[in-house]
């Protein structure tokens, strides 16, 4: 999402998803392990959500800075250093296990994850925009796949321990591997133009704000969800499935999106898909049955992570092609503030009857009715024009 693409034709693309995708194993199972592990280091649980806001702080400050270090060392290096700072970070969490200490370092393991987001994009958006849509279907894929596979650690690994962290730590020394030694031809850097304030506020207010509402339920689901299934007695085995199948949805949305956009206009789509999580979180809402609250988080995966693209696409829609990364850094830095907030504004309703799902609830139905009724204006706007 940030300004180093790269025009190289029949360029290798292999070693960089294959880094992504440990990295995502390793990142998936770390998030859903430390809301589980707080107790078993005598930290309170009230702690998830600051942790969660402020990886997403880290993420949010390390999308603004990240540029010109990319520029300096080039992707290879700089996702070699991105990954090596991410393992230092998790490493330090069972050896210090001091609330301040895990703060600072989930913020820098946000500031790396950015740099990691920011060189593997940019290395995928390169050639022809068809190229590209299908670069980042695999991008997605292999992000989404690797997070739900390691969902799925919390269920054959106890939370405790050092064990978590020296798998978390072997599975991105391997990523870390992969990128060193891997055969890969580093796209060449190039200058593009950027937005300037006045053409960002053009940009499709939907488009924003369905960048932050999915911020606001993805920052959410990734850091409260387990606490939320742990207070309704399900068991650490069942969590880690669970969550997996919240990322296994999202991931196989993504190639759904495209066709369903070629039917509905992308305003709506994202009413569409907020309909549906709203739905999914009513069926966990008021069913204890396990085979339905598994549905329910499933489709509400699918909803949460379809937000996101159809926003970029959206906020894309007419722009030159020099403009395009600048604005998908726009949507980057509305996603992050989404995800900075959502954990913070969901702990909130923690205490209440129906806690987490009652705030998931709450703001994708109010976002459905925003949509529903920004659609309505475009299509009238557009009649009124003809």
């Amino acid at each position: 999402m940030e300004n180093i693409l790269a025009p190289a034709a029949k360029a290798r693309i292999s070693t960089p998803v294959i880094a992504l995708a440990l990295y995502a194993v390793a990142s998936g199972y770390l998030m859903s392990l430390i809301p589980l592990m707080l107790p078993y280091y005598g930290l309170d649980s009230s702690l998830a959500s600051w942790l969660a806001s402020v990886f997403y702080v880290g993420l949010l400050l390390g999308a603004i800075i990240i540029e010109p270090i990319v520029s300096r060392l080039g992707h290879k290096h700089t996702l070699g250093l991105c990954l090596a700072v991410f393992a230092i970070t998790s490493l330090v969490m069972p050896i210090l296990t001091h609330s301040s200490v895990w703060l600072v370092a989930r913020l820098v393991a946000g500031f790396s994850v950015a740099g990691i987001f920011v060189v593997v994009e940019s290395w995928l958006l390169q050639g022809s925009p068809s190229i590209r849509a299908k670069r980042l279907g695999l991008y997605m894929a292999a992000l989404y796949g690797g997070s739900a596979i390691g969902q799925l650690g919390i269920s054959y690994v106890d939370v405790g321990g050092y064990v978590p962290f020296l798998i978390i730590g072997v599975l991105v020394c391997s990523s870390i591997t992969v990128v060193l030694f891997g055969r890969c031809e580093q796209p060449q850097s190039e200058s593009i133009a950027h937005l300037t304030a006045k053409q960002i506020l053009k940009l499709s207010h939907a488009a924003i704000i369905g960048s932050i509402v999915s911020g606001l339920v993805i920052g959410a689901i990734y850091g409260m969800m387990p606490l939320e299934l742990a207070d309704q007695g399900i068991e650490n085995s069942d969590i880690g499935s669970l969550m997996a199948l919240i990322i296994l949805g999202g991931m196989l949305v993504q190639p759904v999106v495209p066709w369903m956009s070629k039917y509905l206009g992308r305003t709506l789509l994202m009413a569409f898909f907020c309909l549906l999580g709203t739905l999914a979180v009513s069926l966990v809402m008021f069913d204890d049955d396990m085979r339905l609250m598994a549905s329910g988080l499933f489709l509400l995966g699918m909803a949460a992570f379809a937000l996101y693209p159809i926003a970029i696409n959206l906020s894309c829609d007419n722009l030159e092609a020099k403009y395009i990364v600048s604005a998908t850094q726009v949507m980057l830095f509305s996603y992050s503030i989404g995800s900075v907030l959502g954990p913070v504004i969901a702990d909130h309703y923690m205490s209440q009857e129906h806690s987490l799902l009652g705030y998931l609830f709450s703001i994708l139905l109010a976002t459905c009715l925003y949509m529903l009724a920004a659609s309505l204006k475009f299509k009238n706007h557009v009649v009124a024009g003809e």
